[in-house]
């Protein structure tokens, strides 16, 4: 049953029936309608601003839980590419020096990503920027393994070749000289026989009596067997491959011949002094890449370390070579 209310009216002193006008009642219901929208937005502002939507509080947490795997990720992929270059310096510092390989330049593997303060990189990135991030980092991280592993592949060769590449690089001395007496002249500039002047001389001289025995100093084929008057006179020329040549002048009588097949310690031809030449020796040069090296280097095969000493000492001896 609806209420019905009563005021005092002081004019008739009589107690009349209170009636609200509709335009009362209709500015009461808006104001009441007004009042609870303004409150609930500001209730709505206040909630979001600090507390935040279901919605929000979930994009949130993910963005949260996402940073610390990036993180995570970054880190072992930070961890990868250390273990990477720790296996290109070795690639290149180690194995391939073993060998004497070129070393793979740094261009030929995808160069390292540069480091930077992650967290900050995180926290400006949209979530595309961070996926972007992550495959750019695998990518270069892919492709520096594909090279690593095509070098490791290029070793794998090399490792079968390294008996090869052993019996080929030049290891023995030319002659017999197992007193250690034999070298006349060394590598370097010495006084010329004829011109009596400073001459590179690009070669050991080894003195021994015509017809002593000249044996090649490494597996290879024979490049050259020849004579020439105003140079070496009898010689052989043996390439050993991996860029490697000896040469063995001024013999008496060649054996070998051209494109013939010889072994270490086989014997090539014998001592003379054919050409230009002051006496019975064995001239012996050692080539890498047409680069004239000093031959005593190469005489580990037969040399204690004492011995070693004592040859070159004599070796480096300032005298008059014989051609």
């Amino acid at each position: 049953m609806k209420k019905i209310k009563y005021y005092y009216n002081t004019h008739t002193l009589r107690y009349e029936k209170l009636i609200t006008p509709l335009r009362v009642k209709l500015l009461r219901i808006f104001a009441f309608i007004a009042t609870a929208l303004v409150t609930s937005a500001l209730i709505s502002y206040f909630a979001f601003q600090f507390v935040g939507s279901p919605t929000e509080k979930l994009i949130r947490s993910d963005n949260e839980r996402m940073k610390y795997q990036y993180q995570d990720l970054s880190k072992e992929i930070d961890e990868l590419q250390q273990q990477m270059k720790e296996l290109e310096k070795r690639d290149n510092d180690v194995y391939r020096t073993i060998f004497e390989a070129a070393p793979i330049p740094d261009t030929a593997r995808a160069n390292a990503l540069e480091r930077e303060k992650e967290i900050t990189k995180v926290e400006n990135m949209r979530d595309n920027e961070l996926v972007r991030s992550i495959y750019g980092s695998l990518n270069n991280l892919t492709s520096r393994i594909t090279a690593q592993k095509k070098s490791y592949d290029e070793l794998a060769v090399l490792v079968k070749n390294k008996e090869k590449l052993l019996s080929a690089t030049p290891a023995i001395q030319p002659v017999s000289n197992k007193d250690l007496n034999r070298i006349a002249s060394g590598f370097g500039y010495r006084i010329d026989p004829i011109y009596k002047t400073p001459k590179l001389h690009a070669g050991l001289d080894f003195s021994a009596p015509q017809g002593t025995p000249i044996y090649a100093t490494a597996n290879g084929t024979v490049k050259l067997a020849t004579y020439s008057d105003a140079g070496y006179g009898n010689h052989v020329i043996i390439d050993h491959g991996y860029g490697y040549e000896t040469l063995y002048g001024h013999m008496v009588r060649v054996k070998a011949r051209s494109g013939q097949r010889v072994t270490r310690g086989e014997v090539i031809g014998y001592v003379g002094s054919t050409g230009k030449s002051t006496g019975p020796h064995c001239h012996y040069e050692v080539h890498k890449n047409g680069q004239k090296l000093d031959p005593v280097y190469f005489f580990y095969n037969d040399l204690s370390p004492q011995q070693f000493d004592a040859l070159l000492k004599r070796a480096q001896a300032s005298n008059q070579s014989f051609d």
